[in-house]
């Protein structure tokens, strides 16, 4: 059974930095691009980066946000640096074979956790 789980989300004032991570299990982690997405309250889901053995980056984000990952670990990253108050919002972790910046080209998903950003 594949779980994804989140941890790292919380408070935080604008222009301070927080850490996410997803710890994966129950698949051959090396093997997946790995991809966090965020959604805001009343709006869709959005793309924020994704790594495989490159990374990519959403436009809102480039410069502010690194994500990385660890495969001895399981794990994936996203550092969040320079937060703005348009970053809040529920982040998840996905895990696919193909990636990319859309959500139908990953088949697991975490639960969530939320970040908050005050301005």
């Amino acid at each position: 059974q594949v779980q994804l789980v989140e941890s790292g989300g919380g408070l935080v004032q604008a222009g301070g930095s927080l850490r996410l991570s997803c710890a994966a299990s129950g698949l051959t982690f090396v093997a997946y691009v790995m991809g966090w997405f965020r959604q805001a309250p009343g709006k869709e889901r959005e793309f924020v980066a994704a790594v495989s053995g490159m990374t990519d980056y959403a436009n809102s984000v480039k410069g502010r946000f690194t994500i990385s990952r660890d495969n001895a670990k399981n794990t994936m990253y996203l550092q969040m640096n320079s937060v703005l108050p348009e970053d809040t919002g529920v982040y998840y972790c996905a895990a696919g074979w193909i990636g990319g910046a859309r959500s139908d080209d990953y088949h697991y998903w975490g639960q969530g956790t939320q970040v908050t950003v005050s301005s």
